[in-house]
């Protein structure tokens, strides 16, 4: 027999241009989910930002156009179109070339958020078709691109002239490539939130969105001159607040710093990172350095005051933060990410010089205003007054030695004691529970049993939150502890599970039972979500069993309709009402079985929406939520 399993020089494959980005698209914009196709516009948005902090740009544009793709504007300099050293024109070599931009020139940009200059070519990779037009030198060139690769043969290696125009500018037009992206829909909520927060970012700046989808075209304008002051007084505007918002900037090493907070009647933090006007989701070193000189401060002056004895320990930054909504931004000229995506800022001089600044100014401010610093310093003391009447309760439930049970004596642990490879299913109901149990693979698989709706985090009171059985049993089966300041602080390095999986009915109840346990994570461990541990189990409708030939399983309605259309022969078909119809061989098969299964994964790419719509829809404000209702009613996809 010829043995096929040569490894030699000829099994090296080398992709060259932009093959890279077709192949591997998660490399490079994150997923190839919405959350992807929408990055594809931020990626483009990002280099007009840019313009705009070089001082040259102070419009931007973004229309979502009826037949799918995404037109972005600006009014800076305009792509350089004359004739790079490669030979070829410097436009052509941007948007086909990987790690070429204006972004490695401090001349050309002293700070810019596209990092690695890759963004152009990746968007260009990742369309069925692209078009640029370049408005510079009272010229308009064109260039145009199929799937990365260029259709338009240039002139003595320059693009061609299609017209005259005394305006500057770059406009770029792409249609995202639907076999590369699960859907090719942009969704309009998520883009118009983004560009909301990049307004705030920039209070010189005009943004205008359209969506031409529609019958009527929605155009939105954004254009914040309160900057991220604004930006707090909008993540506030429902809350009771305890002072007006305080603002301070300040510069060294070349680092630009610019913060705004406020404290709100409520215990929980918003602390949101910017750099280079990207969103960091995971925050990193600039928030590092701003919470810990916070707390140094107001520690230093709840001793001064007399508020802290010399007998009573300082207050913990839970306390000092619990009810803080802040915004920092900085803008460097070299900033390290983790990852393209740029979800955590990774530099020690950001610490540094954000520990300065906040030191320096937050004092100057406080001294003035020292009414407003005595509200803070209450709000942390009132904090720390609960945190000390719930530690010794907590830390009593939390601190239980052996994991093999949990406090009602219904988590079927697995056996392996690897995190890196044990999953936990958390399931609706005792029946569905008692199959999965018999389902799984006991190495590596548990399954935690929860009785019916836990309660709403979102408008419960902490002592009531920590007083439920159904989340005490997660807190002690997850071993990572909870939030922040209360005896076990959360500690995500000690979890249990590297997948937590939530598997409940494809119906209303089971919907509502994911969403309120994603509100108790995102409020009190979020990291859970920003470091892509939770999961949702996706169980078949359907199933499929034709007169001849092999069953099928349908995860939803569309996969059925196509079913239907590609199968001619009579079949039976079988729906699911809950998990519990399944037996264990079944749920093995469609919801357990790694190998075959379906699982969505859990993300939050902005997170001033992910809060205001979880306050919205789970707080205890019914208006809004009717308007929210009625405004969103044409989106839902009903099962009846």
């Amino acid at each position: 027999m010829a043995n096929t399993n040569n490894y030699d020089a000829s099994s090296i494959t080398v992709l060259e241009g932009l093959e890279a980005v077709r192949k591997r698209p998660g490399m490079y914009i994150g997923s190839v989910s919405t959350k992807g196709l929408n990055h594809l516009i931020y990626e483009i948005v990002d280099n007009s930002v840019d313009e705009h902090l070089a001082g040259f740009c102070d419009t931007i544009r973004v229309i979502l156009e009826a037949d799918g793709s995404a037109t972005v504007s600006d009014n800076g300099r305009g792509i350089p179109v004359g004739m790079h050293e490669k030979g070829i024109s410097a436009e052509r070599l941007v948007f086909t070339t990987l790690h070429a931009g204006g972004k490695f020139d401090n001349a050309a940009y002293k700070t810019s958020g596209g990092l690695h200059g890759v963004g152009s070519s990746v968007v260009n990779a990742l369309s069925t078709r692209l078009t640029v037009k370049v408005k510079t030198g009272g010229f308009i060139y064109e260039d145009k691109y199929e799937r990365g690769n260029p259709i338009i043969p240039l002139e003595d290696g320059l693009l061609p002239v299609v017209g005259k125009t005394r305006e500057t500018g770059t406009i770029i037009n792409f249609l995202p490539d639907d076999t590369i992206f699960d859907k090719t829909r942009f969704k309009e909520d998520d883009v118009k939130s983004r560009l909301h927060e990049t307004a705030y970012l920039n209070p010189n700046l005009t943004i205008i969105f359209e969506d031409r989808r529609r019958e009527e075209a929605e155009v939105l304008t954004f254009h914040e001159p309160d900057g991220i002051t604004g930006f707090v007084k909008d993540m506030n505007k429902s809350q009771e607040t305890v002072h007006d918002v305080i603002y301070f900037k300040g510069e060294s090493e070349g680092i630009a710093v610019e913060a705004a907070f406020q404290y709100i009647n409520e215990f929980h933090e918003n602390v949101l990172g910017f750099c280079n006007n990207i969103y960091n989701s995971e925050g990193g070193t600039h928030l590092t350095g701003f919470k810990t000189m916070f707390t140094n401060v107001i520690n230093t002056y709840a001793r001064q005051i007399g508020i802290l004895k010399e007998k009573d320990a300082n207050f913990t930054g839970a306390d000092v933060r619990n009810g803080m909504t802040a915004v920092i931004s900085i803008k460097h000229p070299d900033p390290r990410f983790e990852g393209q995506t740029k979800t955590k800022l990774d530099n020690q001089d950001a610490a540094k010089v954000v520990s300065k600044v906040t030191g320096e100014e937050i004092v100057r401010i406080f001294d003035r205003n020292l009414d407003t610093l005595k509200n803070i310093i209450g709000c942390a003391e009132k904090a720390a007054k609960i945190r000390k009447s719930e530690e010794r309760a907590k830390t009593n439930m939390l601190t239980k030695q052996k994991f093999s049970f949990d406090s009602n004596g219904k988590l079927a642990n697995c056996e392996s004691k690897d995190p890196s490879k044990c999953e936990i299913f958390i399931v609706e109901g005792d029946s569905a529970g008692g199959s999965a149990k018999m389902a799984r693979n006991r190495m590596f698989q548990a399954i935690l049993p929860i009785r019916g709706k836990i309660l709403n985090v979102e408008k419960a009171s902490i002592d009531k939150v920590l007083a439920n059985a159904e989340i005490k049993t997660m807190i002690n089966a997850f071993g990572c502890g909870f939030s922040e300041g209360y005896g076990n602080d959360f500690d995500i390095k000690k979890l249990r599970y590297d997948k937590i999986i939530i598997m409940a009915d494809a119906d209303v109840d089971g919907a509502h039972i994911s969403t309120l346990l994603l509100t108790l994570f995102y409020r009190f461990m979020p990291e859970l979500i920003f470091e892509g541990h939770v999961y949702i189990a996706m169980p078949p409708l359907y199933k499929a069993m034709p007169s001849k030939g092999q069953e099928q399983y349908l995860y939803d309605d569309k996969a059925l309709e196509k079913y239907r259309k590609n199968h001619k022969s009579p079949f039976t078909l079988q729906r699911y009402k809950g998990l519990g119809e399944m037996d264990a061989e079944q749920l093995w098969e469609t919801t357990l079985n790694p190998e075959t299964r379906r699982m969505k994964l859990v993300e939050i790419e902005d997170a001033r929406m992910a809060s205001e719509v979880t306050e919205l829809l789970m707080g205890t404000e019914v208006p809004p939520r009717k308007t929210f209702i009625y405004d969103h009613a044409v989106d839902a996809e009903l099962d009846i």
